[in-house]
């Protein structure tokens, strides 16, 4: 319940700030373009707290109770009767380039409040993990392609990788290109090599959701150790002489051909695969070796007979791992404001080529995320601090701007639309197309939140 509450606080506080900016923007650019603005509101229905700003405009400023949400009122004799010395200040008496510079405005801060975030996450310093390739799976194109466990990714697609997030955005890229993915990555010997991952075709199987390393036959890593913190009581891992501290380098025995161990997902994998049986283990233990034998445990998960043994792996990574992965990005503040225009605009591309090929079936459509999926993102990102919260705000605030300039109706983007029609037409549209548009504006908003709540739902529930 605690966590339900703490996404549900997180998300309104998310979407208020990010409304706040985007209505701000068509606020502020209405008012330098000389139309009046009645109101500013941040929140739908009825206010707890409002007020009026200083003259000639007297604006009203709103906190409403429904705050999910907002908006800016604008001078339109389209909803009322205007007196004549203030018709001018009127949005649909304005020229058509000045209404189309507002509806843009609320978009366009969007996208510099995503500037901002990152450019404030480049200034305090962004932690991230090396993209080190955990364990590979054979017979897949990672495997057949000659990745391995441990290369590091320096590149993709002659873009540098830093971190997982920038190699993750990279891949998507790639695939998203033409389908194959090309890399340059370092082994843990030091030599460098190219490799290229062709997925031609398999661009929607991919872009499921969690879909990307099992498809491509690789784990994001550094593989962690299969390294023992603590041992059940009377478990067959205490039975066979386990201990904690102990690492678990090869496994053997009859019906188990000897295998290296190098992860702990590995030895998990294995242990699974094996109940009943009984095996050797070569283990390290305070810088030597021992060999202890010990039978597998047997339990039943979902109707099905597997092993287990009573052991469990650390929390955290080993001190000299964790050392060796590290990759913060901290830059000076001049080289953070470019590296923040860069990454929104690198992360406002993927989002738009990723909804063009939604449309065209190449994206997995289940990608979309509604309110559900989004408040939990919230939640989860502000447990983990502010850096995690502004990217979470930044990504949020760039799809937002981008939503909004789609050729919808009801939508800055179908707004946009009309004002072009007119500037073409030489008048305005008819009362009777406008009500249609908006008409057909509720109707695709209706469908879009009917199918995201089914995807959300459909996570949620499996």
């Amino acid at each position: 319940m605690i966590d339900v509450v703490s996404s549900i606080l997180a998300f309104i506080v998310a979407i208020s700030v990010l409304v706040a900016v985007h209505e701000y923007g068509h606020f502020w650019v209405a008012r330098r373009l000389g139309f009046k603005v009645l109101r500013y509101s941040i929140g739908f229905g009825k206010p707890f707290a409002r007020w009026r700003g200083k003259g000639p405009d007297y604006t009203e400023y709103w906190l409403s109770s429904i705050p999910l949400g907002g908006y800016v009122k604008l001078l339109d004799e389209r909803e009322g009767p205007v007196p004549e010395a203030e018709a001018p200040r009127a949005f649909n008496r304005r020229p058509i380039p000045h209404r189309i510079a507002v509806l843009l405005a609320g978009p366009g801060f969007n996208f510099l409040f995503a500037i901002v975030a990152y450019w404030a996450m480049f200034v305090s310093g962004v932690p991230g993990i090396k993209p080190i390739v955990g364990m590979v799976t054979d017979g897949t194109v990672a495997a057949e392609s000659g990745l391995r466990t441990d290369d590091q990714i320096l590149s993709v697609g002659g873009r540098e990788t830093a971190t997982w997030e920038g190699a993750l955005i990279a891949i998507l890229d790639e695939l998203l290109a033409d389908g194959r993915i090309d890399l340059v990555v370092r082994e843990a010997g030091g030599n460098e090599r190219r490799v290229e991952l062709d997925v031609r075709g398999r661009e929607s199987e991919l872009t499921e959701p969690d879909a990307l390393f099992t498809g491509l036959g690789f784990s994001p890593g550094p593989t962690m150790p299969a390294d023992i913190a603590r041992v059940d009581p009377d478990s067959p891992a205490e039975r066979a002489g386990l201990r904690a501290d102990d690492r678990v380098l090869a496994v053997s025995g009859a019906g188990v051909p000897r295998e290296r161990i190098q992860s702990w997902q590995q030895w998990l994998e294995l242990i699974r695969r094996h109940p009943g049986e009984t095996v050797d283990l070569d283990v390290e233990r305070d810088g030597s070796f021992v060999q202890l034998s010990m039978t597998i445990g047997v339990v039943e998960e979902d109707g099905e007979r597997i092993g287990r043994i009573g052991a469990w792996r650390p929390t955290s990574l080993p001190p000299d791992l964790l050392e060796r992965i590290q990759a913060e990005q901290r830059y000076g503040p001049i080289e953070s404001l470019v590296r923040g225009a860069e990454k929104t605009w690198e992360m406002t591309a993927l989002t738009v080529r990723m909804l063009a090929r939604m449309f065209t079936g190449d994206v997995s459509y289940r990608n979309v995320s509604g309110p559900i999926s989004i408040a939990s993102y919230a939640g989860d990102s502000a447990a983990a601090g502010v850096t995690a919260f502004l990217s979470f705000l930044a990504i949020v605030s760039i799809s937002l701007g981008i939503m909004n300039l789609l050729p919808v109706p009801l939508l800055d983007g179908g707004q946009i639309v009309y004002q072009l029609v007119e500037l073409l037409k030489g008048s305005p549209l008819s009362e009777r197309t406008m009500i249609m548009g908006q008409q057909l504006g509720i109707m695709l908003l209706i469908v879009l939140m009917s199918f995201v709540f089914y995807n959300d739902l459909t996570r949620m529930f499996g």
